[in-house]
């Protein structure tokens, strides 16, 4: 029964929750007893809130009891990425500069999904800063793959992806600048959305008009993510992009008929990646499923032109302004990759901002342009499968050298600048039994299209039943 609950879809773990079924505190006691029993060898789960979580989920068992109205995730176990501010519990941004920083409240995110009555449980393994997709930090160590320990679970969300595919939580959120919702979801056969940004508002952030870096939700199906994106995503007057449309819609029914859907496929994205071919092999297996489902599928790419560039100077300016007062002032504590990127956002000017910023709006025109022939678009999430975790990132792919930490993350970064909402769902198996994700991407704010695709094909496939040999 304690496994049962650990593996129950969180949208039927909330509605055993709301009969009252099952408690939330049994629900609780299952998912405590599952990590304290796999969690040492995953280290997915880094700071573990026992009592707090306890005191939370009996307080949840009483509302219920009395009638009270609850939300949407009442009573169900959350984890929150560490490096998101939780009041109260320790946050460390995988960072030896703050490993005791105790935030004296929770970010916007992090509040939403305590309102909607999740239990809070602890915090996400990251890398230092969420700087990379390879979740390793020197607070904290490594977070190893699920399906083979000894391989990276991807990031920066690789924390939240480990915890979700060993059962110790239903639901789990992340952040994506350049892969880190998508990038661990297909490591480890779960589901990550990279919203539109502004859909997810957060708060507080330096930068409120940037649109690089957003918050998203992770789980083992595309219906849990729609549920937990009903509860996070809506406005906020605090945040200057938040899109006005209640997370409400998100909760309503996804379809499985893909009837008249247009479709594109690309590879490679136009040539401009080099993807291992284990992982094309797989991918490409699958599309008969959209066919059989009733769409029609080409192979086509929209016009990616500038869209590294964007994304490069974009990030690096981002990253001056978080990272380049703490690289020069306590280098040792901060790892090489984070003080590159600064030092290059350093070395920006105003021009190379208005350039980047001008290709940025030609980038997004021609995406809107392309899903005017297109319903969505589909293509590898990752170039590579799951790598060794001594590994700081994949130096080759197929003999090509990879130059920097960000090159391997290619099939992810080229979208991050488009505007577009991205999902990241379980695309199926090499022969030897590592996960494969298909990256499902959509036109501007169609966030509800990229998860009534997910469904459907998650439907037709159930790559995401099938569990790790933990």
């Amino acid at each position: 029964m304690s496994h049962d609950l650990c593996f129950t879809p969180a949208t039927e773990l909330a509605a055993l929750i709301r009969g009252r079924t099952v408690s939330a505190r049994e629900v609780l006691d299952a998912h405590l007893d599952r990590i304290e029993r796999v969690n040492p060898a995953l280290n997915a789960i880094v700071t573990l809130d026992v009592e707090g979580a306890r005191a939370a989920a009996d307080a949840a068992d009483a509302a219920l009891a009395a009638g009270e109205p609850v939300g949407p995730l009442h009573g169900l176990p959350v984890a929150h990425k560490d490096t998101h501010a939780t009041g109260g519990l320790r946050t460390t941004w995988g960072s030896p500069l703050f490993s005791n920083t105790v935030p004296a409240r929770d970010e916007l995110v992090v509040a939403r999904l305590g309102r909607a009555g999740a239990v809070r449980v602890g915090k996400t393994n990251v890398p230092e800063f969420a700087a990379g997709s390879h979740t390793f930090n020197p607070v904290f160590g490594v977070t190893h793959n699920p399906y083979r320990h000894g391989l990276s679970a991807g990031g920066s969300s690789g924390g939240a992806a480990a915890a979700l595919a060993a059962g110790l939580v239903p639901v789990a959120e992340g952040s994506d600048m350049g892969g880190s919702l998508r990038n661990p979801a297909a490591f480890c056969n779960v589901v990550g959305l990279r919203p539109t940004p502004g859909r997810v508002p957060s708060w507080p952030a330096p930068l409120g008009w940037s649109t690089l870096s957003v918050q998203g939700p992770m789980g083992r199906t595309v219906a849990d993510v729609a549920l937990q994106l009903s509860v996070i995503a809506g406005p906020d007057l605090r945040v200057p992009i938040s899109l006005e449309t209640p997370g409400a819609v998100f909760a309503e029914p996804l379809p499985t008929s893909l009837d008249g859907l247009r479709v594109a496929w690309t590879p490679d994205l136009g040539g401009r990646v080099r993807v291992d071919p284990a992982v094309t092999e797989v991918l490409m297996a699958q599309l008969g499923v959209f066919r059989d489902l009733g769409a029609r599928v080409d192979e086509d790419c929209p016009d990616l032109t500038d869209a590294d560039e964007v994304f490069g100077t974009l990030r690096a300016w981002l990253f001056e302004q978080a990272h380049l007062e703490k690289s020069r002032r306590t280098p040792e504590l901060v790892k090489e990759s984070i003080r590159w990127n600064a030092e290059m956002g350093a070395k920006l000017t105003g021009a190379d901002v208005a350039r980047a910023e001008v290709a940025h709006t030609k980038l997004y025109e021609r995406m809107v342009a392309f899903f005017e022939r297109y319903d969505v678009l589909l293509a590898p999430t990752t170039q590579v499968l799951p790598f060794p975790v001594e590994m700081e990132y994949p130096t080759e792919i197929g003999g090509v050298p990879q130059e920097n930490y960000l090159e391997w993350m290619r099939s992810c970064t080229l979208f991050s600048p488009t505007g577009c909402p991205a999902l990241s769902v379980p695309g199926g198996f090499t022969p030897d039994g590592l996960p494969v994700g298909l990256q499902i991407v959509g036109p501007p704010r169609a966030d509800r299209r990229v998860l009534e695709v997910g469904h459907a094909f998650e439907q037709a496939t159930r790559f995401g039943d099938r569990r790790p040999p933990l």
